[in-house]
């Protein structure tokens, strides 16, 4: 991580909602709150998490951002360019250079493709090699990623769930990105494959400067890999921050939740009251004449930003 460096992605206000129609005629019910103002910047060679529960709005964030959702406000920058208002030359350059890799590998690869097919086609689509060199790059990605140029031959359903997000990992190093989206990347996987494909991504963070938007709801996999965390709550950033500083000292009520529902492996300390709260969570569908209030982020700490009208233990 270079904490001096430009961001290489910047996220300004982003905003997606999703409209809820009901009846005969399509009336518009309501709003789904799903992203309100969401802002951050990740720079090279770092890993931002971005935390909470189901429903928070963490993965749709992700795919605003590369345009699988479509948003209706925000500001986009990626490597200095603004990528809010996307012609082919910058879709084609925002697609290249943020990859996304998502949950269930077994779903996001063709089974009618073989596994080299779907790791070359970043390569073809973009041109960037041509002939025998596209095979070359094919088996140097497999073997990036720890699998063999025998795999290449090889259909998805011949392989492991671990062996199969290698895959999209490579397929998505392909184009040679800045950032990768990956979007509970490792949920899928059992907990001993988690590790390896964790300490996988790690490895190619160093080696090739990446910048990682790490998308989860496993706060155990976040302190492994992350350097800084945002935690989401209905659409919104409620705390930002360093790992440590995240995670040692949580400030909004919300992030101490989600802290304390993560199972303590050490006996001495289970018996504390940990305040678990087990009330229902709100919903983000709201009146289409309703929006939610958004408090800015104010700082609390060096690089720590909680919103506003939760600091000082308001919520």
């Amino acid at each position: 991580m270079r904490p001096g460096a430009e961001p290489v992605l910047e996220v300004r206000d982003l905003t997606t909602r999703f409209d809820v129609k009901r009846g005969f005629f399509g009336r518009l019910a309501g709003r789904i709150h799903a992203a309100e103002k969401v802002s951050f910047a990740l720079r090279p060679g770092e890993t931002l998490a971005v935390v909470g529960e189901s429903g928070c709005g963490k993965s749709t964030t992700g795919r605003s951002i590369i345009r699988l959702e479509q948003p209706i406000g925000g500001e986009i920058r990626f490597a200095g360019e603004d990528m809010t208002r996307l012609d082919d030359a910058k879709e084609a350059r925002l697609r290249r250079g943020v990859q996304f890799v998502f949950q269930d590998p077994f779903a996001s690869l063709d089974p009618r493709l073989t596994v080299g097919f779907s790791v070359a086609e970043p390569i073809l689509t973009h041109r960037l090699l041509s002939g025998r060199a596209v095979q070359d790059r094919v088996a140097q990605l497999l073997t990036q990623v720890g699998l063999g140029p025998e795999h290449a031959r090889r259909y998805p359903h011949e392989l492991s769930g671990g062996q199969r997000q290698r895959v999209c990992i490579a397929r998505a190093l392909a184009s040679e990105p800045q950032v990768i989206i990956a979007d509970e990347s490792v949920a899928a996987l059992d907990v001993s494959i988690r590790a390896q494909v964790v300490n996988l991504m790690m490895r190619l963070q160093r080696e090739m400067g990446l910048a990682y938007l790490f998308i989860s709801h496993d706060m155990a996999v976040v302190e492994r890999i992350s350097h800084r965390v945002a935690v989401m709550y209905l659409g919104q950033v409620v705390e930002i921050g360093p790992r440590q500083a995240v995670m040692n000292d949580p400030q909004h009520p919300y992030t101490k939740r989600l802290l304390a529902a993560v199972p303590v492996p050490d006996p001495a300390r289970r018996g504390h009251d940990r305040g678990l709260d087990d009330s229902e969570v709100p919903s983000p569908l709201r009146r289409p004449d309703d929006p939610p209030e958004v408090a800015p982020l104010v700082p609390v700490g060096p690089d720590h930003f909680v919103a506003r009208h939760h600091v000082g233990g308001l919520y």
